[in-house]
Parts: C-alpha cells; structure tokens; sequence
C-alpha cells in the first residue's frame, strides 16, 4: 500500500501513512474514540466528497472552511499583507477553488498553526502553496507527520514585524497563540472556548483542557496564559473556530484572573 495523506473521519487529523492504525487526537484524553471504529478517508475520496469557501473578514483577514462539515470544522486564517502572506490553522481541507483564491490573494510565504486541532489540512498549504516557513512549537512535534516543519521554536517565534507566535501551553503542551500586533488580533488556539449563536455573535467565553469533557486547568496553566497574554495588545480573538470581536485584552485577562480566584474548574463566562 502506497504512502500517502488519510483524514480521520471521526476528527478530520490527517496523517500520511501505509495504513493508519489509530488516531493520535482521537486516543488523547481531550477527545472521545469514534463509537463505531476507526475509519480513515483517502485524500482522493475527501476531495470527492467536499467542497468549500472564503469570506472576508477584515480589510487584510480571510477565513478558509470546508463543507461539508469534516472532522472538528475548523477554519484556516489567511492574514494579507506586503512582505508576504501570513496564513494559521488550516480548514480541514482545500479544494481547488480555495488554493485558487489563496494564490489570487498573494499566496502563503509563513505558514503556523496554534496546537493539533487547528492542523486541518496544513500538509495541502505547505505542497500546494511552497511557503518558505512551517512554524511549529518543538513540543508538538510528535503530531505533525503529515508536513514537515521548518522551523520550530522554543517561547517565542516572531514570522514578521509585528507577527509573533507565543508558546502558551495549557490545552496542549506545545500550543501557541499569534499575536497580530498591527491587526490588534490575538489568534488564541485553544486557549479560549468562544460560544456563538447563529449569527456569529459571542455570548459566552470559557477557558478548557478538554473542551468536550469538560476537563479544567490547572492554575499553573492559567497563570501561564495570563503571564503572556497580559502584555499583548488586542481587541478580538480568533480560536480555530470563531472569530470574536468581543474579546479583547481585559476580557480574555478577566477571565484568566477569576479563574484563579477559585479550585480549578470549567466556568462560562457572559459576555
């Protein structure tokens, strides 16, 4: 059997291999196994069965998704500027017409992503897009066979002036925020869990291990969160899944400081 790219069809988690086993994000804690077995989707028959789109968020942000739903859903940011583009997390995968609009856009130069549930199809962006940096925190590493990764670092990564990747922790030992200090935009991960209604709007904010589980952090973790995000300036978050311009900096620390007010435990927070 040839080597090649198989999404997990319980979670979207792409890996290449001969013949996936198992599922690495399915076996950890933060997720549940797939009630009916495992069962691994083909490149070729995921990019038979889905399609997807674009729509502009911001003057200089894009949001990339795939449909139908595939695996957790998340979605792939593109940020536009002069000195190349910047693009972190990844839809689950991309069709044609997505690369097509990526390249329109200016291409991808830096390429990131927070911690395993937003990979999505980053192995698609990295053959498809040649961009020149693959940035991924070292403690992380064990979960990125499907692309290689050029550069991995340690605390602190700046991909640009003004765009600097954090490592965090907490949710996943190697996550990583990007702070997009000319969009004062905090691409958060997992850090936060934003709850939306239909239309998009934010109503609540809470901070998990496992989202799913319900499973808290510890205070170390938080106090971790809060020790690098206090400094950033922002006035929106973006998690794998939701963009929230109602979370700016005060917000995301409030609700970092009452946690630490009381025993570890998961707390939605209004908004």
């Amino acid at each position: 059997m040839p080597l090649s790219w198989y999404a997990c069809a319980h979670c979207g988690f792409w890996q290449r291999h001969f013949a996936p086993a198992d599922c690495p994000v399915c076996t950890d804690t933060r997720n549940d196994l797939p009630e009916d077995g495992w069962h691994f989707l083909p490149e070729a028959e995921v990019a038979a069965t889905h399609d997807g789109g674009w729509r502009q968020v911001a003057d200089d942000l894009w949001a990339f998704t795939t449909t139908p739903h595939l695996g957790l859903g998340g979605t792939g940011w593109l940020i536009v500027r002069d000195g190349g583009n910047i693009a972190f997390e990844a839809a689950p995968y991309y069709s044609p017409a997505m690369l097509d609009q990526i390249a329109a856009l200016g291409g991808i130069r830096f390429l990131a992503a927070s911690h395993a549930h937003g990979y999505g199809a980053l192995f698609q962006l990295q053959r498809d897009c040649g961009p020149e940096m693959l940035a991924i925190h070292r403690d992380d590493l064990a979960m990125t066979k499907a692309f290689r990764v050029t550069t991995p670092y340690d605390d602190v990564l700046e991909l640009a002036p003004g765009y600097t990747l954090h490592h965090v922790g907490g949710h996943y030992e190697g996550q990583a925020a990007l702070h997009d200090a000319p969009g004062r935009r905090l691409f958060c991960g997992d850090m936060f869990k934003v709850d939306q209604d239909a239309a998009g709007v934010s109503h609540a904010i809470s901070s998990h291990k496992a989202f799913h589980k319900d499973i808290p952090l510890t205070h170390g973790e938080i106090r971790q969160y809060r020790d690098v995000i206090a400094p950033l300036a922002f006035d929106a978050v973006l998690t794998p899944f939701e963009y929230a311009p109602e979370v700016d900096r005060d917000i995301a620390v409030a609700v970092l400081d009452e946690a630490l007010t009381r025993a570890p435990g998961v707390k939605r927070i209004p908004l």
